[in-house]
Formats: structure tokens, sequence, C-alpha cells
């Protein structure tokens, strides 16, 4: 095999299928990156088994062939060229040189028949949405994702294809995201789990206007411009997240996103280390949001304006789940339903676009009895 690239166009498509090789390989090929030539192009292949990228770069392929290239070694002397012509030559053993107008490198490689085969996924339910529709959904949601192995079907961002709108949803058990897309729409109903790993890769990977999803029994494929990445499903029940979302929350507090983020981040210092409990105190045209740490001596509170005119009630969240749902809000003002100190609140953006229903849901926790 031999072939010639431009140094910053193999750095560009080895950047794009680099997350999806382990740092920790069970198996050593999985180190590497597959290189196939395809007329004038190269075919880049990552895998850890669960996640597949391939990238295509354009190429001046002089020997077709395969070659399975050490990744990050040759990525790492990539990163260090400028944007010059590099040129590839693969002999019957594997061994690899590669030269620029600076020098001459030499690595060993392996078969490229020896390279885990990638699924092509050429018969499913297909779509097509907006890529920055699909990213700023994946990334809205997979916050929320469980990372407790004993629930599986919670590791990752449970989709809902409709023929008229589609559900994308995140829940870990402590809070929940409930995106509802009407630009995004499917021939006919599918419901599938993807993991939350290939989502990221997802969202950092694609490019282009337009992404493609293909679902089949056992794989997800996103497909924009040169780039395609396909992911084992998680082949689980999700649980009934309909059911946890109060109906009849009917104290609505509206408040500055920005101003109430920055709060909370100042304000969460202070609280415990173990239960990162905070306590929010509504009242009429204020909103008391409060921290402390016994163990430590420390507390902290501030006082900010909101809208709020239902009586006064005070509730506990977890620090951090608050702020993680404060930062996956676009909207400079926040809209907060309530109803009793022991039940769910919802929170949504103030106002939202035409194709665009956001909720999330964030469990209250128990408030200690301090004054």
């Amino acid at each position: 095999m031999k072939f010639t690239i431009s140094s910053g166009d193999l750095m560009s498509g080895l950047s794009a299928v680099i997350g999806a090789v382990p740092n920790k390989a069970t198996l050593p090929i999985l180190e590497t990156v597959l290189f196939e030539s395809e007329d004038d192009k190269l075919r880049l292949c990552a895998t850890d088994l669960e996640v597949s990228i391939v990238e295509y770069v354009g190429a001046e392929v002089a020997e077709p062939g395969s070659i399975a290239i050490p990744a990050k070694r040759l990525l790492e002397t990539l990163r260090q060229l400028p944007n010059i012509p590099v040129t590839f030559e693969v002999d019957e053993r594997s061994q690899i040189k590669f030269k620029t107008d600076k020098g001459d490198y030499k690595l060993v490689g392996e078969k490229g028949e020896e390279f885990p085969e990638i699924p092509t996924l050429d018969s499913g339910l297909t779509i097509k949405a907006p890529t920055d529709v699909l990213r700023t959904a994946l990334k809205k949601t997979s916050f929320a994702v469980s990372t407790d192995d004993l629930r599986p079907a919670m590791m990752g961002v449970y989709f809902q294809l409709g023929t008229e709108e589609s559900r994308i949803v995140a829940t870990d058990g402590h809070r929940l995201v409930r995106l509802i897309r009407k630009d995004i729409i499917a021939p006919e109903e599918r419901n599938f789990i993807a993991p939350e790993k290939s989502l990221n890769l997802a969202a950092k990977a694609l490019h282009g206007d337009q992404t493609e999803v293909t679902v089949s029994d056992d794989h997800v494929r996103f497909k924009s411009g040169n780039t395609m990445l396909i992911s084992r499903l998680i082949n689980e029940q999700y649980p009934n997240y309909e059911s946890v979302i109060p109906r009849e929350n009917d104290k609505e507090l509206k408040v500055s996103r920005e101003q109430m983020l920055a709060t909370v981040k100042r304000v969460s210092v202070f609280a415990s280390s173990t239960t990162k409990q905070m306590r929010l105190k509504l009242q009429a045209g204020q909103l008391h949001i409060s921290a402390e740490d016994i163990d430590m001596s420390s507390e902290a509170r501030e006082v900010i304006t909101c809208e709020y005119d239902a009586e006064e009630m005070e509730i506990g969240f977890n620090a951090k789940y608050l702020a993680d749902v404060l930062q996956n809000i676009d909207d400079p003002e926040v809209m907060f339903e309530f109803s009793t100190p022991n039940r769910a609140g919802i929170v949504r953006p103030s106002e939202q676009d035409d194709d665009e229903d956001m909720l999330m849901l964030v469990m209250p926790v128990m408030l200690n009895t301090y004054s």
C-alpha cells in the first residue's frame, strides 16, 4: 500500500475517529486505526467494539490496500508537523514507513483484514435531521444519564421517534430531561436507547447541515458529511418516565437563569460535601438560597429577586443537580413549577421555539432543620 496525503487533512481525519480508540484496549488491534484505500480517498476506521467511527479523507493513492496503524503515536507525530505532504509505504510484513521533507519515520502496524468488522447498517429505519438541532438535543439530555451499572437502561438516552414529533429523554432517577422536537420525525414509530458515550462522540464528530440517523434492531448509525458513527444499542426496557412527572405543580417561580446559576454555584461551596443539600425559600418577589455544612461550621445565604406570588414554601435540592439543569437551559429566564416540598420540581425555559418543548425535573431532598 502506498499513498500521499496532507498532514493537516490526515490529522483532521484521525481526530474525528480517535474518540473510538480505547485508552486501555482488551485487544492490541483496537489501539489502531484502520486505513483502507477507496479510489482517491482513505477510509479511516476506529472501534472499541461498542462504538465505531468512520471518516473519509482525500489522498493520492499510488498502490491500494489496507493497514491498521497505531493511532496515538501517529496522531502525536502529525501534531508536531506543519501542513505538508506525507507519503506512506506499507510492505507485506506490515512495516510502515512515512516521510516528509522534515524526516523519515517508521512504525509497525497490523494487517487490515485482522481489524474488527464495522457494522454497515444497510437496512433499518432512516430519518434526517438538522445537525445543529440534533447536536443541541444530545447536549441538553445526555448530562442527566445515569452512571449506575445496576440500571443499564438509564445509562443511555431514550429516543421515541414519531411521525409527528420525537421525544428524547434521559434520567438518572434524581433528575429528568424530556425534550420534544417537532422537526425530528420518522416514517414510522421507533423507540431505542443509545449509550451516552456514543452520543457524546457523535455530538463532537458530526458536521454538515444534515445528519442521517439509521436504526436497526441492535445498532444506530449517525452519518453526516464524511463522518459516520455506529453504536450498539442498549437493549433494555426504559422506565415509564411519564409517571414521575407531576401534573399539578401550581406554584410558579420565574427568575433570571444567569443570576440564579451564579448564586447556586457560590452558595454550593458552603454545602455539605456529602449531601450537597441546598435550601430554596420562596417568598413574594424573593428567592432565598442557602446551604450549610454542620461538620465544617460553614454556611452561606443569598437573596435574589424573582416573580413569585404563591404561598411561601421551602424546598431542598442537590446543588449539583440544580446547577446542571440551569446550565442546560438557553433562555435568559427560567420557570420553576412547584407543588409541595416533597414533590419534584419542574423546570422549563421561560420561552421556547415552536419546534421545541423541553421539560426538566429535579427530585427534592429532605431538608435539615436549621433556621
